[in-house]
């Protein structure tokens, strides 16, 4: 049966996720990865733990982890059993409260994580989209680009490269890379205690259901790749000028919107008469 499967899996996997026993331990687990999964649960017969560890063992580049140590959760802002997805793209902290599920599945798990598994350079799809549009961050840098062309790995790996430098500065001046994650506990609904920048995300051209968000940029896949900024709250978008897509002209393209340059532009490369979802 499906209980029974899972009763295996939970059996097999537990041992092999860790186990946060203290606060050092679990900042240290956060701080290791630029996405990470905790689940606080008080023990293996909470609600909703069964489905956790199956669903954190299909898991691929994100680290999971468990934090039974309620002594530890006062830290972090933690009440009552709780998973959380810890991201240093956007400097966030996503809260899934077991108290307030109506029902949990795998399944629902599984797209609860790929959802929010927004890293510094996140490739687009229909389900990244749902995440990259709920960020506070509003602003993307993206490369469009033909997965398979002779560059293709190459750009990637500038996009790479770059992006924790434009992820977010913090009010204290330090940049969002030399302070945890941790310190922006707990989530809230008001201003992000930093104010961040970009989300770099990847368009793969040779992918047909992109072929929308190429249109948005008046692009078709025999003219990438290129490289655009969109901000969310303006619904502006500008296209990098043609040319070799050097980390010196990515620099200058984020910093000329960061200093307002992009945005004193009369004219654009297009203006869509309503908000669109790329």
């Amino acid at each position: 049966s499906s209980v029974g499967v899972v009763g295996r899996i939970c059996g097999e996997f537990y041992s092999a996720l860790p186990r946060l026993g203290d606060v050092s331990a679990t900042e240290s687990f956060i701080d290791s990865s630029e996405v990470v999964v905790v689940g606080f649960f008080e023990g293996g017969d909470s609600f909703g733990y069964k489905e956790f560890v199956t669903a954190a063992s299909e898991l691929n580049d994100v680290p999971a982890a468990l934090c039974h140590e309620k002594e530890a959760w006062p830290h972090f802002n933690i009440t009552s059993d709780t998973i959380s997805i810890f991201r240093k793209a956007d400097l966030h902290r996503e809260d899934l409260l077991l108290s307030k599920a109506q029902a949990l599945d795998v399944d629902g798990l599984t797209r609860f994580f790929s959802i929010n598994e927004l890293r510094y350079v996140t490739e687009y799809n229909q389900v990244t989209a749902v995440g990259l549009f709920k960020s506070k961050v509003k602003t993307h840098l993206l490369l469009l680009a033909n997965r398979g062309s002779r560059d293709f790995d190459d750009l990637k790996d500038k996009m790479v490269a770059l992006a924790p430098a434009y992820s977010g500065k913090v009010g204290d001046g330090l940049h969002a890379s030399e302070r945890s994650i941790r310190t922006l506990m707990p989530p809230s609904d008001g201003p992000p205690r930093s104010c961040l920048q970009f989300l770099f995300v990847l368009v793969d051209g040779t992918v047909k259901s992109n072929a929308h968000s190429l249109g948005y940029f008046g692009l078709k896949p025999n003219q990438l790749p290129r490289v655009a900024i969109y901000n969310q709250d303006l619904d502006r978008s500008w296209l990098l000028p043609p040319g070799e897509i050097t980390p010196e002209r990515l620099r200058e393209f984020c910093d000329s919107f960061l200093q307002g340059e992009l945005q004193k532009q009369t004219e654009e490369e297009k203006k869509p008469n309503s908000k669109t979802e790329l």
